[in-house]
Formats: C-alpha cells, sequence, structure tokens
C-alpha cells in the first residue's frame, strides 16, 4: 500500500493530544462475556485520507471498518473475513475485510454517495436500502470460504451485525461503533465496541455461584438476567468518538462500564488500516491477463498505465517496460 501523508497540521497536531490507536481484549462474569474496545481514530484518518472521502462517505466507511475491525476478535487462528453491505439505497454498500494479522481495508460501492439535500443528523438509515448482509470466513488451510448471508432489518450497520451473529449462530452480540468530527469536519475521534456472551462458558456469575443447585428452569432465567445487566451496562457507553476525542483511555471504559461484572483485560493490539496490494501484485495481475487483453493495452493504453487499488486507495503507475 501506497500511504497518503496526512498534511493537515491542526489535525496531525490533535491526534498527537489523544491516546495511541489500539485494541484491549476483554472478558468478564467468570469468563461468560468477552469483549474489545478499540481506539481507532488514526485508522478512519488514514482510510479517509488514502479513498479521498468526504465526510458522509467517512461516516459509512468508517464505522464499516471498525466493525471489521471487531471481527478480528471472532477469528480462530489465521483467519481473513469479508464483511459486505449491499443495498438498493443512495449508499449502495461497502465491503471491507479484516485479517488476523491485524489490518482492515475495504471500499464503498458508490463515491460520492449522492445527497439531495444537507444532512440533518448523522442517522444512515435513508442512505442505506432493503438488501443484505453477508460475511465470508477463509481459515488458514481452507479451499473455500464459509459464507453467511442475512437480510438488513436495521438500516444501521453495528444493530445489522449483532443480528447476523443472533440469526446465523444464535448468540448473544452487539456492535458500537461512533466517529467525532470537528466543526471543520475533522476526525478527531473514532471508537468502536464489541462484547459477547460466550457460549457454554464454565464460569459463574456472583448470582448463579448462590444458587449452584437450582433446576434449569431457574439456571436459565439467572442467565437471562445476567445478560439484560450486560445489555443495560453496553447501552449506557457513551459517545465512542467523544470519549477519544477527548483523551480518554480505553481501561476506563472497561473497568467504569462493566465493573460490577469485574472485567480482566487480557491483550492489548495494534489494528490499522492497511493493504497487502503493491506494484509488483499489479505488474503480475497485469501480466496474466489473456493475450489479446494484454496485447492490446500495450498497443493502444497511456503509458505509464495508472491502476488504482480499490481496497486502500494507492494509485500506482506502471510502465509498459514493466509488462513485456
Amino acid at each position: 500500500m501506497i500511504k497518503a501523508a496526512i498534511t493537515d497540521k491542526e489535525l496531525t497536531e490533535k491526534l498527537d493530544t489523544i491516546e495511541k490507536d489500539g485494541m484491549t481484549v476483554f472478558v468478564m462474569a467468570d469468563g461468560q462475556f468477552r469483549g474489545a474496545l478499540y481506539n481507532g481514530t488514526r485508522m478512519v484518518n488514514q482510510m479517509r485520507q488514502n479513498h479521498h472521502l468526504g465526510i458522509l462517505e467517512t461516516l459509512v466507511l468508517g464505522q464499516a471498518e471498525l466493525c471489521a475491525a471487531l471481527l478480528i476478535q471472532t477469528m480462530k487462528g489465521r483467519e481473513h473475513l469479508t464483511f459486505r453491505y449491499d443495498t438498493n439505497g443512495p449508499a449502495a454498500g461497502f465491503a471491507v475485510e479484516a485479517d488476523s494479522t491485524g489490518y482492515v481495508r475495504g471500499h464503498l460501492f458508490q463515491n460520492p454517495i449522492p445527497v439531495e439535500k444537507p444532512l440533518e443528523n448523522w442517522n444512515l438509515a435513508p442512505f442505506f436500502g432493503d438488501g443484505t448482509l453477508t460475511i465470508s470466513r477463509l481459515g488458514e488451510g481452507m479451499k473455500q470460504a464459509q459464507t453467511g448471508t442475512v437480510e438488513i432489518m436495521h438500516r444501521n450497520i453495528a444493530k445489522d451485525l449483532a443480528w447476523y451473529f443472533a440469526q446465523s449462530e444464535q448468540v448473544h452480540t452487539a456492535f458500537n461503533t461512533s466517529i467525532q468530527f470537528d466543526k471543520q469536519g475533522r476526525v478527531i475521534g473514532a471508537g468502536a465496541l464489541f462484547l459477547q456472551a460466550v457460549p457454554g462458558a464454565g464460569g459463574k456469575s456472583k448470582t448463579s455461584a448462590q444458587t449452584a443447585d437450582s433446576g434449569s428452569e431457574d439456571k436459565d432465567s439467572i442467565a437471562t438476567e445476567l445478560i439484560g445487566r450486560v445489555e443495560n451496562a453496553f447501552r449506557a457507553c457513551p459517545s465512542l468518538g467523544t470519549w477519544f476525542s477527548e483523551n480518554g483511555k480505553r481501561e476506563d471504559i472497561i473497568h467504569g462500564l462493566f465493573r460490577e461484572f469485574s472485567p480482566v483485560s487480557v491483550l492489548d493490539r495494534d489494528i490499522i488500516f492497511d493493504c497487502p496490494c503493491s506494484e509488483a501484485h499489479f505488474v503480475d495481475a497485469v501480466r496474466h491477463l489473456p493475450k489479446a487483453e494484454l496485447e492490446d493495452i500495450l498497443k493502444n493504453d497511456s503509458d505509464p498505465l495508472e491502476i488504482t487499488c480499490h481496497n486502500c486507495g494507492s494509485v500506482y503507475h506502471i510502465h509498459k517496460d514493466q509488462l513485456r
């Protein structure tokens, strides 16, 4: 990838004052829930710079890539994942990818997104129509990706992703994404939170420990009650974009929001906007086009060729001599 420089001095100075990007993975309620909190402010800014996005486009693709970053925590071993949102609305949708090594990338299907009137709020529902959400996973050694698809229900990226997990994996999952802009439209904070009940977790909450001899119906009731309390705590989360823009810390959110469930941070890791594309990759791709198509390019196209990676916006200039 060719990393586009962020040249806005006021923005870079602001970014220097806040917590560095990073993801904290945690467990709580004696291992019955797992979660991840991500400060992706610089990731969203790099994504925006590479793709030359406006405010609306940044909001859509930024939320998608924040969710993709969270999905890395659902991976098992070496894995690559694609998250698609296909709609018949003005935004059309997006395709983003996440890799277990710690990078995300992706693109909008419509850029710029057509807007008929000035935005009145940050509700993206009017730009998403009916459609589908699809997740494809390709693990190490797999010859074909495992794919699941659900209909879009909420026209809200985070809520529809939670809906996907409820339908495809029958597991309680929640996502929260937030991007904060300043008055000039700069991204000064971006964050995301993931929380999921762990199927078959053997731990006991403080409540369940007191009723270990209760019947299955009582245990189900206790589990439902615990999930309800966790959901209430999750809904109390402040705006993460605002939080990080004001130099809030990840640990303070985790241990403040979920303190009654005794959260334990188990891992910090970097998740960045990146792409494995390169000039050599595209040279090889063009060389392997059908012979007639390659000959037509060499004869009729301009020199050098200009090739843009749709996943990261990098522009490569390839001279014809490199193709012969």
